[in-house]
């Protein structure tokens, strides 16, 4: 069992097994709603639009966290203002922004002189460079997001599934929307520095996906969600330890094959338990 357990007596690795654990609790309400609703280029795009705001950051010498902050408002503003435009299809704003802000963010990244080694970090992360300030700004987002999470649920839900009723019942689903991209922004600002921005949607995406066929609810989503994610952040640490990989990518890595896994064990399921009908997903 030492295989298991060497790993972990490195206080880096701990720091590492923390900051995705805790990154996993961020990213599972934000990520729940991404994948009801369809939103996975959405989140792409945001990911690739933080990079102006670190690598200015990076380049002015600053807090990558601030310039992460910056670019997640202006994506977020983007985002919505697009939106509103009848004449442009959400989809085709959100490339828009998509190319120019990950253009906007090569271009300032080239003007370092380390231009390979800064944009790999920004790209990739690094995982095993948390330090107990990181983690400590990860407990406080991840306690922002569920309490964004609570007061948000009835709105995010109802604009999940009906938007108009949404409307109909006074929830306010243009604000409920704008909110909810910046659970979205704060998820991904809080996850970039662990697996870069290009990884980011590994932790994002596949656990919540992964989830979906075994819930009966949308709390249930995101509870096992939080809980894959922990489980592809220690089994990732500890691939990547004992095979000398990447540890963002492999965390990410192992994240996706975890999807892949829930659909072929629910496919086989499925299969036994017919004509039994498929678990269906209770509004609550």
């Amino acid at each position: 069992m030492e295989w298991l357990t060497v790993p972990f007596e490195a206080t880096f690795v701990q720091r590492a097994l923390w900051g995705g654990i805790l990154v996993s609790t961020i990213c599972a309400p934000a990520g729940t709603w991404v994948v009801l609703r369809g939103m996975a280029f959405l989140g792409d795009a945001m990911s690739h639009g933080l990079l102006p705001g670190v690598a200015l950051a990076a380049l002015l010498g600053g807090n990558l966290m601030v310039g992460a902050v910056a670019s997640a408002v202006v994506m977020t503003a983007g985002v919505t203002a697009l939106g509103r435009t009848p004449r442009l299809s959400q989809d085709t704003g959100i490339g828009l922004l998509f190319v120019g802000m990950l253009s906007l963010g090569v271009i300032i990244v080239s003007r370092s002189q380390s231009f390979a080694v800064d944009l790999t970090g920004l790209l990739f992360g690094d995982v095993l460079a948390v330090r107990q300030q990181d983690l400590l700004v990860l407990a406080v987002a991840s306690l922002a997001a569920l309490v964004v999470s609570v007061l948000g649920h009835r709105a995010f839900l109802a604009l999940a599934f009906d938007e108009r009723k949404a409307h109909t019942l006074g929830l306010r689903p243009r604000l409920a929307h704008a909110v909810l991209l910046g659970l979205l922004g704060l998820a991904i600002v809080a996850s970039f520095h662990i697996v870069g921005t290009l990884l980011v949607l590994g932790l994002l995406i596949a656990p919540p996906a992964a989830a979906l066929p075994w819930a009966r609810s949308v709390r249930g989503v995101m509870a096992l969600a939080a809980l894959l994610g922990a489980t592809a952040t220690f089994g990732g640490l500890l691939l990547s330890w004992h095979l000398s990989t990447a540890a963002g990518a492999t965390v990410a890595a192992l994240a996706v094959s975890l999807f892949f896994l829930s659909h072929v064990l629910s496919g086989l399921r499925s299969r036994r338990a017919r004509p039994a009908p498929a678990p269906v997903l209770e509004v609550n």
